[in-house]
């Protein structure tokens, strides 16, 4: 054997090894470790669920879903001449009437507020066989949907399309379903998360406390544990026959359309900012909003975002 094809084979057997072990190695971790991670994604963390009162003035109304549940909502209208329609996408486990404690000030303001609660949320008609988690599944997706087409049929509909407002998983079901949909014509949430993105820094997290060798822990790069996290999910799908979607691959889709300003798209994201997961680093743009501050009149707590204006801030062009 020549010098040269010695030199080529010394060169090339290093990242031929490094490769069969990074992937030999990524086939342990899945099977030691992925059964944890599977069951502490199906911890629910404990929540303080904000509750309404059933209001008067509201419109209670109930609309079928497209696969046989009905849905429970209440639309609220402005007492003033309409400004727009507002979609409000509830937290998990809170029902319809918690939206006043959110939209009460956009209420006055001139703006009609549609909130409605999901499948197997609040009294909407529960899915046989399926327990919502915090975690945004293909159901939240598709009764927002749901939502957005009663929206579009009713007698007082505005033509113009809707405003889009959500808080915590209802935000991200909201963002998902209005990625699809140009009907919705801004976005505000606060509280949003991405599942892909939120399970990854945790993973690192949680990895510390079942293996003490902090040296190995640093070798591997943020897609490795999204690997092993991806296998368990697609576990705990299966088990609940259900599709996680990932939030991080929908934002782009929320960029305005450039040969039509009348239809251009804004995302605000309220809140303080310093949480350390976002929901994709692409989309740092669209959720690097304004602090949001409690203003006067909010419920304790809670945060009031101001109607759509100036400070909303317009999501980046698709790649």
């Amino acid at each position: 054997m020549t010098p040269f094809w010695i030199g080529f084979a010394v060169v090339w057997s290093v990242p031929v090894v490094l490769v069969i072990w990074l992937m030999a190695n990524l086939v342990y971790l899945r099977w030691k470790y992925s059964h944890l991670v599977d069951r502490i994604f199906q911890e629910r963390p404990l929540f303080i669920v904000p509750r309404g009162q059933p209001a008067l003035e509201a419109e209670d109304v109930s609309f079928p879903n497209g696969d046989g549940q009905t849905l429970r909502g209440c639309y609220f209208r402005t007492a003033k001449r309409r400004r727009g329609v507002i979609l409000f996408g509830l937290e998990f486990g809170s029902d319809r009437w918690s939206c006043r404690a959110y939209c009460d000030h956009l209420i006055e303001a001139g703006f009609d507020v549609f909130a409605f609660e999901p499948r197997s949320q609040g009294e909407s008609d529960a899915q046989p066989g399926y327990e919502p988690l915090q975690w945004v599944t293909d159901f939240e997706v598709d009764d927002t949907a749901t939502a957005l087409a009663y929206l579009k049929n009713r007698p007082d509909a505005d033509p113009r399309g809707v405003g889009f407002f959500g808080i915590s998983k209802g935000g991200g079901a909201g963002l998902i379903a209005a990625s699809r949909d140009r009907f919705v014509r801004c976005c505000v949430t606060d509280g949003v998360f991405g599942t892909y993105s939120t399970l990854v820094p945790y993973m690192r997290h949680y990895f510390r406390i079942y293996n003490n060798r902090y040296w190995f822990q640093g070798l591997f790069p943020s897609w490795y544990y999204g690997r092993i996290g991806l296998t368990a999910l697609r576990r705990v799908a299966r088990r609940r026959r259900c599709r996680f979607p990932h939030l991080e691959k929908r934002m782009p889709r929320l960029a305005p359309l450039a040969h039509d300003s009348r239809r251009s798209r804004h995302v605000h994201q309220a809140g303080d900012g310093q949480g350390p997961v976002r929901p994709c680093p692409a989309a740092e743009g669209v959720l690097a909003g304004a602090a949001g501050q409690a203003q006067p009149g909010a419920a304790p707590g809670r945060r009031r975002v101001p109607p759509p204006g100036p400070r909303v801030l317009r999501a980046p062009p698709c790649r």
